[in-house]
């Protein structure tokens, strides 16, 4: 727990989390040092606090980052297709605020960077379009 640095990831409750502050408290007369974080989730944007011992272990999710293709745009999700297996799956919509974030628009034949953690998938970035 020590270890961890402010933008990396953590497992909080679950879900994977970016971490946005770290307080480091020295020990104390009756205890050791502890590790305070405010994370983010990825997935549902929640800002989540956790606080343990410095030297205590946390899991850290796997991160698999990859390039699909947008098939089709429906109300509340995308489907989108892997380039390297050309597998096709439907992701959660980004929200208008994160839709902002990606500096372009969502429509079918764009390219796009997803990310797949936990079994869970989110699109993060526009590649380029059509």
């Amino acid at each position: 727990m020590g270890s961890l640095k402010e933008g990396s990831y953590i497992i909080l409750d679950g879900e994977p989390c970016k971490i946005v502050s770290r307080e480091h408290f020295k020990p104390g007369k009756h205890g050791s040092a502890k590790v305070r974080l405010v994370a983010i989730s990825i997935t549902t944007g929640s800002k989540k606090s956790y606080v343990s011992p410095a030297e205590s272990r946390v899991e850290v999710p796997m991160i698999d980052k990859r390039s699909g293709q947008i098939t089709s745009v429906m109300d509340n999700s995308v489907q989108v297709m892997d380039l390297e297996t050309f597998e096709v799956f439907e992701t959660p919509k980004p929200s208008p605020e994160e839709a902002a974030e990606l500096n372009g628009t969502l429509g079918p034949g764009t390219e796009v960077e997803y990310w797949l953690m936990l079994g869970k998938t989110k699109i993060m970035r526009i590649k380029g379009g059509s």
